[in-house]
């Protein structure tokens, strides 16, 4: 049965979502422009108004009234990766019912598009009184800790003036995700000079740009290709999605039918997204342990799905079947299977191969066969920005992450009063910070009933023959982007405490029974 119209918008009054965005983003510059213009302190200082900047502020305002805290955003809006990325059909890979935050229900479908993204974080802003404590255009520069004071100094910019700020705080909260928002990875290719047409990077999508009836090459394989190429396959001449090598997919109706049905019911929305959110969970873990135990069963699953839409005669074989087994590297979801539907109706191809060089009129394949283009799309990845390209230093001396060892993915050996936000590559990245943001109101709590204004993590008695060993197992988990630029990151322990495990369904339990007046943790 159909849903009826008001439970298809993604958020309560979805056709004011402009109107709502540029209240919040008015309220904010008027908070920064009444700042004072000295060093400005607060309790708890959060970088980045993205999903988890925001999310994290959420917990302040319930589980830590009356502590003070300020969000530096160096975008001109909130959103993270939902304003900054703008290139056609931007949608969600994971679904919004466990992307979504735990406290605020989601009602639309469960892959969405920025825009309904934006208009979620929107209501949660605006509800909670958020948008007062964010200060957008601040780039910062440095973060430096004192023991002798127990503060952070954190230097900053304004975008738009160029003006200094400074700002103190007792507890600094990184929440700026991973990868460098201002530029894209893009591999070196010889005679990218010689092409007469246009190189463009989804990351810096350009507003002028014409796709109609051009050639069209987008290079990638990842969830940004697959997003990418049926969304503008009907406006190109042709589209064509060139690959080093296959990767997985998972297809699917973008709709979760016991969300439809409880609808139907009319069932309160918050039982509704808990329900949800509980069965998606538990059918994604069911998923990864079998990716474990049963890899060739489920890669012969996902390439049977792909081959019931492209038909037998397509050469599944060679265009996608990876080498590897399924999950270690992420699976992007296809909504109703609209790029390979695409495909099966000829407005785009799939060509895997490697480039020998760009020529005046496209790609010279190394089989020896050319790809013509008059526009290329390199949809090739992130460049990793280990804890946003910020200057640390504590008590003067420069930090290196890669140095240090890492408490649970979210805290590190050396540096006291810190919390790291990184998400779940195997699950969404919002069910980790609705984790972290629990233990850092729970930390900060206890700090308080102590009487302690320091805490960091050490290396215990227990742990000094422990191998150190890097940020992720690759033969675990492999991302090109997390591979290219392991060096930048901090180190891991063989113990479950010293690790970013990646295992949600693991952390849901042990994280909020993290004891903390364990060894590992120094209070001073």
């Amino acid at each position: 049965m159909p849903v009826a119209e008001e439970t298809r918008r993604p958020v309560k009054d979805g056709h004011k979502n402009k109107q709502g965005i540029e209240a919040t983003m008015n309220v904010a510059v008027r908070s920064h422009s009444t700042a004072r213009q000295a060093s400005e302190h607060f309790d708890v200082l959060i970088v980045g108004a993205g999903i988890s900047g925001i999310g994290s502020a959420y917990h302040i305002e319930k589980q830590l009234p009356g502590t003070s805290y300020v969000i530096l955003e160096t975008q001109a809006t909130f959103g993270g990766t939902w304003s900054t990325h703008r290139y056609p059909g931007i949608r969600s890979d994971s679904d919004l019912h466990t992307f979504g935050y735990s406290f605020k229900p989601w009602v639309g479908p469960p892959i969405a598009t920025a825009e309904e993204i934006l208009a979620y974080m929107n209501e949660v802003i605006d509800d909670n009184d958020i948008a007062r404590h964010i200060r957008y255009k601040h780039q910062i520069n440095s973060a430096s800790w004192s023991s002798e004071q127990n503060l952070w100094t954190i230097e900053a910019t304004t975008t738009d003036t160029g003006e200094a700020k400074t700002f103190t705080a007792n507890f600094l909260w990184m929440c700026q995700g991973y990868y460098r928002h201002s530029e894209g990875y893009t591999p070196e290719w010889k005679g990218t000079d010689r092409f007469k047409g246009r190189i463009v990077h989804p990351q810096t999508w350009p507003d002028d740009i014409d796709l109609t009836n051009k050639k069209v090459v987008v290079i990638g394989s990842g969830a940004t290709a697959a997003t990418l190429v049926p969304n503008i396959a009907d406006k190109c001449a042709h589209v064509t999605m060139l690959q080093r090598s296959p990767t997985y997919f998972r297809l699917g109706r973008n709709a979760i039918e016991i969300a439809e049905e409880l609808r139907r019911l009319q069932v309160d929305e918050t039982w509704i997204h808990e329900i949800v959110r509980r069965k998606i969970l538990f059918e994604q873990d069911a998923f990864t342990k079998l990716c474990l135990a049963k890899p060739e069963q489920v890669k012969k699953e996902l390439i049977g799905q792909i081959s019931a839409v492209l038909g037998p005669d397509y050469d599944v074989e060679t265009h996608f079947t990876p080498t590897y087994r399924p999950w270690r590297q992420r699976i992007a979801f296809v909504p109703d299977a609209d790029l390979f539907k695409g495909i099966a109706r000829g407005k785009a191809s799939v060509v895997t191969d490697e480039i020998e060089c760009f020529v005046e009129n496209g790609i010279q394949l190394k089989s020896g066969e050319l790809l013509e283009a008059d526009i290329i799309v390199t949809a090739t990845g992130f460049n990793l920005a280990a804890l946003g390209d910020i200057a640390f230093e504590i008590d003067g001396k420069p930090l290196a992450f890669g140095d240090t060892v890492t408490y649970r993915g979210m805290m590190f050996t050396g540096v006291p009063n810190m919390v790291w936000v990184f998400g779940y590559f195997r699950a969404s990245w919002t069910l980790r910070v609705d984790l972290v943001a629990d233990f850092v109101c729970r930390l900060l709590g206890h700090m308080k009933a102590k009487g302690k204004k320091k805490v960091e993590v050490a290396l215990r008695p227990e742990d000094h023959n422990m191998p150190i060993l890097p940020w992720i197992d690759p033969e675990n988990f492999n991302p090109g982007y997390i591979t290219r630029n392991m060096d930048l990151l901090p180190k891991r322990g063989d113990k479950p405490e010293w690790q970013h495990s990646q295992d949600y369904w693991t952390e849901k339990d042990e994280i909020p029974k993290t004891d903390l007046d364990d060894a590992a943790f120094v209070y001073g």
